[in-house]
Order: structure tokens, then sequence, then C-alpha cells
């Protein structure tokens, strides 16, 4: 990683004039600075950072925090309103879907005219052809109209134009999120690969673990501003904080990652004390992390199917004492627990419980009945609950629940209740420096590294030190 800065963002701020009806822009340019006819919104206020070469920086935000203006005006397509972003060497930004492109061209013509936009010269493009036909893996829609692209495929062909130019600087916004999950995975894998060779990246992402895994650094940004600076894992932790919070207590939690921010900038040597995302909020005197109930984490994407005879209602994580927790710590013991109500009989009932990512990636999940099993009949008018004991695995982050009850009905099974996301949980932020991913694969032994028939050493082995 070089030291010199290959992105430089100084005190960068844009002011978009807001016009209340369309002849007021008329006015305003007939009078100029003599009067007024717009009020100004501010995307972006004093937003400064460094990249240097070869560092992978996160930035994350709520929608309408800047994110996108920021990544504009560093890409050079955005002009700020203050201060000034320097890049040094080539850059290639997959900004949104078709940026570059022409509609009425043909994909082979816009690889050709998105290349030349971005430095390449027609030999170097020629060059380079199949290889990005056969990343971008479209096939015979290479020579249609990009207009009769999916959005799917008009991404693929735009990020594999911008990875197989090979620039110094590249800058990746949510675009991806569109492709299937196989074409994200090869995009991950070459945005790694890019990384591994000495590139720059700069990555817009509301994927938490995507960050973490992917950056060196991250940023929050929140209403225009630059908010925290620092370690992936803080930067995520702080931006699910903003974004579950309630109306009311946003510009509070906002206030206190501010002052995060403000006391790591300030700090004298790392002997000082800093609060840390375990801190906040809670008892400074427990050197341990507590599962706790947060009344505001709350689903906001929970889909509910019709109802056959049956109804989920009371969902819950207990711990073993039977407190409700929605707040969990990696490695201890927890029940999920929901009520079904039965409205009509039911025979051949099971019930089950499947934990997700934030993305919607199902982690695993539990049932109370293996098929073709399950209690015989339910009659109506019944309440039964269903228990999940589970250990949780997972590291520090954002989960949610799906819940679903099937029944027999004429010889079929089918679904009497099913409700996707459910329950929300987080898993708090515990220090695991050994650990990465989603799931704790850990073991009460330690890792090990050794030759072949020879003892092993472990990580707290240190014997052999000299």
């Amino acid at each position: 990683m070089s030291s010199d800065p290959a992105i430089a963002v100084r005190q960068v701020s844009k002011c978009y004039p807001i016009y209340e009806k369309p002849h007021h822009r008329l006015l305003q340019g007939l009078f100029r600075q003599r009067r007024t006819f717009y009020r100004e919104f501010w995307a972006l206020r004093d937003v400064s950072f460094e990249v240097a070469g070869g560092e992978t920086v996160g930035i994350v935000g709520r929608n309408g925090s800047g994110k996108s203006t920021l990544l504009q005006i560093i890409a050079g397509t955005l002009a700020p309103t203050q201060g000034n972003a320097c890049v040094t060497g080539s850059i290639a930004a997959l900004l949104e879907l078709g940026s570059g492109f022409n509609p009425d061209f043909t994909g082979r013509e816009n690889v050709y005219l998105n290349a030349s936009l971005l430095g390449l010269k027609r030999d170097d493009i020629d060059n380079r052809f199949d290889d990005i036909a056969a990343f971008a893996g479209i096939g015979d829609f290479l020579d249609q109209p990009l207009r009769v692209y999916s959005s799917g495929m008009a991404v693929r062909l735009a990020f594999s134009v911008a990875i197989n130019v090979r620039p110094s600087v590249l800058i990746v916004d949510e675009a991806l999120a569109v492709g299937d999950e196989a074409f994200q995975r090869k995009c991950y894998a070459r945005i790694h690969d890019f990384r591994d060779h000495g590139g720059t990246i700069l990555f817009v992402s509301h994927s938490g673990t995507a960050v973490v895994e992917l950056c060196d650094r991250a940023l929050v940004l929140d209403s225009g501003e630059k908010i925290f600076e620092g370690e992936p894992k803080k930067a995520i932790a702080h931006y699910q904080k903003l974004i579950y919070a309630p109306a009311d207590r946003a510009p509070r939690i906002r206030a206190e990652i501010q002052g995060i921010q403000f006391l790591q900038e300030s700090a004298p040597g790392p002997e000082s004390t800093l609060p840390t995302d375990r801190t906040l909020g809670e008892d400074k005197n427990n050197e341990d992390v507590s599962e706790f109930f947060d009344p505001n984490l709350l689903p906001k994407s929970t889909v509910e199917y019709a109802r056959c005879g049956a109804a989920i209602q009371n969902p819950q994580i207990l711990t073993p004492e039977g407190r409700q927790v929605n707040v969990l710590v990696t490695g201890r013991d927890y029940v999920y627990v929901y009520e079904i109500h039965f409205t009509e009989p039911a025979i051949g009932v099971r019930c089950g419980a499947m934990f997700k990512t934030m993305g919607g990636f199902e982690l695993g999940g539990l049932i109370t009945h293996g098929p073709g099993a399950g209690v015989d009949y339910i009659p109506a008018g019944s309440v039964y609950q269903a228990r999940f004991p589970f250990r949780c695995l997972l590291l520090p982050g954002v989960y949610f629940l799906n819940s679903g009850v099937v029944g027999s009905q004429n010889s079929e099974e089918v679904f009497l209740h099913r409700i996707h996301d459910l329950l929300m949980f987080r898993v708090a932020a515990k220090p695991v420096p050994d650990r990465a991913g989603v799931i704790d694969l850990s073991s009460s032994k330690s890792p090990t590294l050794s030759i072949s028939g020879t003892p092993s050493l472990t990580a707290h082995d240190t014997s052999s030190e000299g």
C-alpha cells in the first residue's frame, strides 16, 4: 500500500438550488443575484478524507446521505460547489446502470464507446475485447441494442468494461446489487484480485458484511456530512445504530457517533480510553458484552402470507432463564419462541424457523418435526407454542428470522401461515479478531500450523520464539 494519496478529497461541499415552480428558474436567470427564487439544498458539507494507493475504503450511509454525489465529484462527472477532489492515475467508475452507455448502440459498440471514455485507445480495446465479452457472459446479446437488455445484463457489461480497462482507481456504487448471485460472486472475486494487485478501491454498499470483508477503512455519511471514519466494523456498527434508530433518537445517536470521532481525532496517544460500541448506552464498568432487549429494533421488511386456519403471533428470543432479548452475544444459548393460534382444525402440523442475513441469505433453519411427521391433530381454538433452542454462532451484525407453520390438506402439505422477516435481532459487537465472515466456526482448540509429521504450533504457543 502506497503512502501517497490516490484520492484526496478536501473540504468538498455541494449545493443544489431547489425551485418551487418551473418559472422561478427563468426568473432567477433574469434577476441574477439581485433576488433569490430558490432555496439551497446542501447534498454535501465540508467532506474531507484521503485514500492511499492500494487501499480499499468503504462508504456507508442512509439513502440521501450524499454517497452518490460524493462519488460523482471524485469521478469528475459533477463539479463541487466548494472544495476539490483530486485523483492520481486512471479511474474507472461504476456509478449507476447505463452510465456512459448509449441505449441505441449494441453491446459491442458500447464496449468501445465506454472503454474509450475511460482512456483506452482502439488497439487496446481490441486486445481486451475477448476478456470483456467473456466476463460479461451475455452471449449473442452482445450484438443487440442496449435498450433490449435487462438491468442485470447492463450491469454485467458495465462492470466488465470497468474492471478490464485495468484502472489505477476503481469506484463502485451499489450497482452490483442487481446482478445474479453467480455474477456478484465473480465480481467480488475480481475486486479482491484487483485489490491484491495494488489497485485502489472506493466502495459504496449497504452490505455491512461486504464492507467489513473488503475494506481497510470505512466512512459513515449522514445528511451530507462525514460523521465517522475508522475501522470498518465500528463504522458498520455506527451505521446500523443510525438506520434502525427511531426518528426522535436519531439526532442523539448521530451526536454520539460524532463525539466518538472527535475523541479519536483528538486523542493524545494509544493509552487514551475511547468509548466503544459496547460502552455506548451501557454500563462502562461492565467488562463483558451482555444481551439485552432493544424495543426499537423492529423489522420494516416483514411480509406476511395468507392465513389458512392458523396465525403466528408473539415471536420472541429468550435467554435460558426466560428473559426476552433481541441483542445477542456470540457463543451463548437462546430459545426462539412463537405462538400458533389455530382457527380451524389442523393435521400433520409442524413448524420451522429460518435465520437470514441482512441481504436475505439463508444461514440455516430449525424445524419441530421432520418431513412426514408432525402433530397428528389440533382442534380449532387451540394455542400451541413452538420453541427452537439454538446457540448463537453468528458474528456481530443484524439478522432476521422467518417463521412458518405447515399442515396437511387434501393429502398435500401446505403453509397454514408464513411470515418473512418476522423478527429482527442484532449480535453485539464483541471483539473477535481471529474470526471473520458471518458464522463463528471456532472451537475450544486453537488453530494450528505445522509441517506434516511434526508437532503443531498453535496461535498461543510461543515456546519456540527466541
